[in-house]
């Protein structure tokens, strides 16, 4: 009989690196900056640890932030260098067990720009995001953005993102979205001009009566804007009572809007008609590119809207992120 060890090459091939999540409760490199709560931490706040990295150095440039709930509201201003944020967590890939929460509760209604309500506020480029939970806790009544990325090249790596309307502005840059929570009520992945590719995702809605995944922002057929959630979840966030068909894949924020929804897993919380038009009246539907491939669940039946259609093949993802890019220093393809 052979032993188990003979069998070690195949039960790894059985399981890629993906699925070996690790725990990351201290800093990954003695060159990370910390942030935490105790006085034997240099840095209180995460703003206070991105004020004190170089914008104009390009050596790579980490933070790693101790478990608690920072209270604040967080830029990342451009730079040369890649930055990595890291939140403690005891379960790298998954959003799960993440220890680390970013806090505000801004909106458009204390005179903001969507942008300006933002909890997390990325516009670096090539930076990485791991293990965060960032929400915007401002509620129903207002748009109130808990992540927003205007940056070239953004990963967003087994972390939280909660808000109700507009949670997340995916508006200029590619993006990544891997092995995340993304939760609202009201368009609450949205932008203009982002290329972003959301893989193994939780969607998550909240009590609404009627609600609206994405709104897509594309204003030309030359504009970059694509979103693409490939092997995601959709399902009533933890304690909400959703009924059935409250909520649409999308509706077009503007009228070439682009988003697919592949090998994704939709509960009944979808409507059979899946899409919407923006308004009665001003329908924005005529160039629109809703569509879909191979998704599964009681939500991906029904007869969807005239104006989406179904694909007989995977969007792939270096036709939303280009050919090269596995490459590009914000791709982590452990989380892929």
């Amino acid at each position: 009989m052979k032993s188990l060890l003979s069998f070690l090459p195949l039960i790894l091939s059985l399981f890629p690196p993906a699925a070996l999540a690790a725990t990351r409760t201290s800093p990954p490199s003695t060159t990370c900056l910390t942030v935490g709560p105790s006085s034997s931490q240099k840095f209180s706040t995460i703003q206070s640890a991105i004020n004190a990295l170089s914008t104009t150095s390009s050596s790579p440039q980490c933070i790693f932030i101790y478990p608690g709930t920072y209270r604040e509201q967080v830029l990342i201003p451009s730079r040369a260098a890649q930055l990595s944020i890291y939140g403690s967590t005891t379960s790298t890939l998954s959003y799960a067990s993440n220890a680390v929460t970013i806090l505000s509760s801004k909106s458009q209604a204390d005179g903001l720009t969507n942008d300006e309500t933002a909890t997390l506020r990325v516009k670096s480029k090539n930076a990485r995001l791991y293990n965060l939970n960032v929400e915007n806790g401002y509620g129903k009544g207002s748009q109130a953005v808990a992540l927003s990325v205007y940056a070239e090249g953004v990963g967003v790596y087994g972390c939280q993102l909660k808000g109700f309307q507009d949670t997340v502005l995916a508006q200029e840059g590619a993006q990544v979205y891997a092995r995340s929570l993304i939760q609202g009520a009201t368009d609450f992945i949205f932008g203009q001009r982002a290329p972003a590719w959301f893989e193994k995702c939780d969607i998550r809605v909240v009590a609404a009566s009627i609600g609206y995944i994405t709104a897509s922002g594309r204003d030309s057929s030359t504009n970059p804007n694509n979103y693409v959630f490939n092997a995601c979840t959709i399902a009533a966030a933890d304690g909400h009572s959703i009924s059935s068909g409250a909520y649409y894949l999308g509706r077009p924020w503007r009228e070439y809007a682009r988003v697919t929804f592949q090998k994704t897993s939709m509960t009944n919380v979808i409507n059979a008609a899946g899409w919407k038009i923006w308004n009665t009246g001003d329908e924005r539907t005529s160039n629109v590119a809703f569509t879909e491939y191979a998704n599964t669940g009681a939500g991906a039946s029904g007869t969807r809207a005239g104006f989406s259609s179904k694909l007989g093949a995977a969007v792939k993802i270096e036709s939303v992120l280009g050919s090269g890019y596995a490459g590009q220093g914000y791709y982590d393809g452990s989380y892929m």
